[in-house]
């Protein structure tokens, strides 16, 4: 049967993790459940326009700072190249930010001016307080607050307003195409790659099981990055990946169906070419693919390590997806996982699939000897029913993720080092159970995890609307000694739902108190959530 395709890894909010505006929340929130890949998720700032006004304009210093009054909030982009790290201050001027000082339960704000190299806040008291970015609220005593981000890419690419492209596509050499068979097994993907400007994109294509050619002028690209589509520029060597993916089989599941995965199988590495996207000229895509070599792996996946914790994420909560990944790391580990460059292998497993699975499995790669592999182990846990909203779906859930190296996540068993936190409150009463709160600034309480040590926790509220599109979510880093959060007033809106997830971090380079953004993609990233029922604002 013919059909159009797209990649089914949901990942446009995870690929765009990396920015200069707010992110979106995880797709999971909302029905039907998406299969987040990426730990990182929601953590950072996007945007749609090229850079925040002045994020290309020279340094001009970081302003005096006093270490006992002041304090001064600074913002680098990084850009990660070929060529190397450049990196490009950003003005925050205009930029949505502010510090509140805990006074009893309500909170002092204080306002910031700009300064050569930042936005400085004077007369700001020793001790804790928040430093709020749009809806992230960061607990710290830092008297320097680095808000600057990893990104991927030479510094001077254009992005133009455009989340998509029409194509004109030209595939040959392709891998037998396969048809969507199930979450499992989900056939054919092909991916739009470049690390030489920011491009991650699933291509839209016509074609028949069994081809291995496309030739498709109304093909189309759906772009991920959460910057716009780039424009491409021969003289500056800006090159594309075509990579295609398909379904592999690899044995029997525990729980007796067939193990399969999804495999980067074939590429084709672009000569340099210039297009300006303009959302109506096609972009001109002729490849002739080649096989990329298979390197083999093995691993002991323990999912009932991660399902022994179902009852410590919500009491009620169901066993939902469990998911592997590969990605590259571009240039290397030296900086962490930057970026979000596609994916060189996926096992979404049948939902509440558990016990354990010792497999020798296979995955393609096409890029530099000097680019890294990064792994992704994961299991999901939703609410046992749905929270309707107007004519909208929603299920609270949370994840368990373990991300690191993949030579040192298949050292040993693939477990969780970390569970998620415990005995959620709300005001001091059962947040697993839905009510009517009886406040609009709440005190979110709970106990730290039974496995490992929280280095921080995540607390976000998450609003649930009738709306389409991401759910509105607040969220506040706080270090894993605190066990609360008492919300600033006005945040929570009268008459409306939401739902709380509090993570505990076991990451050990991850510094939300300092530099939130450039450490949270340090490895190993370990995460595990609670989350609790929906509840509603008087």
């Amino acid at each position: 049967m013919s059909l159009r395709r797209l990649s089914l890894l949901l990942v446009p909010t995870c690929a765009a993790w990396l920015g200069c505006g707010e992110a979106p929340p995880p797709s999971e929130e909302v029905n039907p459940p998406g299969i987040a890949m990426d730990p990182r998720e929601g953590t950072a700032v996007i945007t749609n326009e090229d850079m925040l006004p002045g994020c290309g304009e020279p340094d001009a210093g970081s302003g005096p700072v006093d270490a006992g009054t002041s304090v001064l909030v600074t913002a680098d982009t990084r850009f990660h190249s070929s060529a190397g790290v450049t990196r490009v201050p950003q003005n925050l001027a205009g930029r949505d930010l502010e510090i509140l000082v805990p006074n009893g339960i309500a909170f002092d704000r204080y306002t910031g001016t700009p300064v050569a190299g930042g936005m400085r806040f004077d007369n700001v008291p020793d001790g804790e307080y928040f430093l709020r970015s749009s809806r992230s609220y960061f607990l710290t005593r830092e008297r320097r607050f680095d808000l600057g981000i990893n990104r991927i890419g030479r510094p001077d690419a254009v992005y133009l307003p455009q989340t998509d492209s029409p194509v004109s596509a030209e595939l040959f050499n392709l891998e037998p195409w396969q048809d969507y068979s199930s979450i499992s097994e989900p056939g054919t993907s092909v991916q739009l790659i470049s690390a030489d400007v920011d491009l991650y994109s699933s291509l839209y294509v016509w074609a028949q099981p069994g081809d291995t050619s496309i030739i498709d002028p109304y093909a189309s690209a759906f772009i991920s990055t959460g910057y716009g589509a780039p424009v491409l520029d021969a003289s500056k060597g800006d090159r594309i990946y075509v990579n295609q993916l398909n379904s592999v089989q690899a044995g029997t599941l525990p729980s007796g169906g067939p193990l399969a995965y999804q495999s980067l199988v074939s590429s084709a590495h672009l000569p340099s070419f210039s297009f300006t996207p303009d959302g109506t000229t096609p972009l001109p895509l002729a490849a002739t693919l080649e096989p990329v070599r298979q390197t083999p792996f093995s691993l002991e996946w323990r999912l009932n390590q991660f399902t022994r914790w179902r009852s410590d994420a919500n009491p009620s909560g169901t066993l939902n997806y469990p998911s592997l990944s590969l990605v590259p790391a571009p240039f290397g580990y030296q900086h962490g996982w930057v970026g979000y460059q596609g994916e060189l292998f996926n096992m979404w497993l049948p939902r509440g699939e558990d016990g354990v699975i010792a497999s020798r499995l296979a995955y393609g790669n096409p890029y530099p000897s000097s680019w890294g592999v990064v792994g992704t182990a994961g299991y999901s846990f939703r609410s046992p029913t749905p929270v309707v909203v107007g004519n909208r779906i929603h299920y609270p859930s949370g994840n368990i993720y373990v991300t690191d190296r993949l030579d040192h996540l298949i050292a040993g068993p693939i477990q969780p080092p970390v569970s998620p936190p415990r005995d959620l409150r709300i005001d001091g009463m059962d947040a697993y159970v839905s009510r009517v709160v009886g406040t609009n600034q709440p005190l979110i309480s709970w106990r730290p995890p039974v496995l490992g040590t929280a280095r921080n926790y995540v607390v976000s509220v998450i609003q649930l609307t009738a709306a389409s599109g991401a759910n509105p979510t607040l969220r506040f880093y706080v270090p894993g000694d605190r066990t609360h959060v008492r919300l600033p007033p006005g945040l929570l809106l009268p008459a409306s739902t939401y739902y709380v997830r509090v993570m505990a971090e076991g990451s050990p380079n991850h510094e939300p108190s300092r530099s939130p953004y450039i450490t949270a993609e340090l490895l190993p990233i370990i995460t595990a959530d609670t989350f609790s029922a929906a509840f509603t604002t008087p």
